[in-house]
Order: structure tokens, then sequence, then C-alpha cells
């Protein structure tokens, strides 16, 4: 309920995949961990956390775009990685900026970084985290009113 994860029909287990909210553009990116939806008409069921980042938790439904991110893994263990809190996926980039902009005084490092998918480019705003020092981080930014997402990725 509270990890960015989703169940999908077909997808394999593990499979990461960037959901975009067609009504509102923002984007989230989880992992297949279980089965369904069982509901006709639906093709993705969302997690509490996932759905609150795309703006879904009042409506309960939407239209959404997903890519699968094929070369999106999640680091192996033991092995070094990029620890970020992420408080936007912009498909424009001078949003991502203002939005650093706003930012980087109160957060220092934060950064504008671009990720391409099949349907085109975003750009991610993230703030670099210290190991045991994420959580503290993402609940300053959520006080503020910010989306986040706690990401370790190899870097």
């Amino acid at each position: 309920m509270n990890d960015l994860t989703a169940a999908h029909n077909s997808l394999p287990f593990g499979a990461y995949v960037m959901v975009t909210n067609l009504e509102n553009d923002r984007s989230v990116v989880v992992r297949i961990n279980d089965r369904g939806p069982f509901v006709g008409g639906r093709i993705i069921d969302l997690s509490y956390a996932a759905a609150r980042v795309l703006g879904l938790v009042g409506p309960g439904t939407a239209r959404v775009r997903l890519d699968v991110l094929s070369g999106f893994k999640a680091p192996a263990a033991g092995e070094p990685a990029g620890l970020w809190v992420q408080v936007g996926a912009f498909s424009v980039q001078e949003n991502a900026y203002a939005l650093k902009r706003r930012l980087e005084t109160a957060f220092p490092g934060v950064t504008v970084s671009r990720f391409e998918t099949g349907h085109g480019a975003y750009f991610r705003v993230r703030v670099p985290a210290a190991d045991g020092a994420a959580e503290t981080l993402a609940g300053r930014l959520a006080g503020q009113g910010y989306p986040v997402i706690i990401i370790r990725e190899r870097p």
C-alpha cells in the first residue's frame, strides 16, 4: 500500500512501468508485484502511494498511459547506488527548472535529469539524499506539499 507498486495481468513481476495520468500529466514509476485488475476495462491497479502521486485518491480511476521501462533496474544487493528524493517529473523542461529554482535554496544539490521513454522525454526534479536521511528529507518535502518518491538506482 505504501510502496510504489502495481498489479497487471501480463507484465512480468519486477517489471518497472511509468504510469502517466492523462488528465493531469503526473507520472510515477511503479514495480509490478501482483496480478490484476479483475474489473473490466481497467489495465492496472495501483498502490495507494502510487495513486496519491498521480492524484487518483479521490476520483479512484483515470485514463492512464503505461510505458514499460526496459532499462530501469533496482541495484543489486551490495552494489553502490544513488539515493534520491524525486519531487516531480515534467514533460515540459521549463516547468522542471522552475521547480528546481524554488527548491535549490532550501535543498542544496537539487538537479533536473532527462529521462527518455517511447512517448518522449521527461524531466525529473530530484534532491540527493544520504543513506539514512532519505525518509527525513522526503518528509520535509512532503510537508511542503510535494509528491515525493524515494529512488535508489545505479549511479
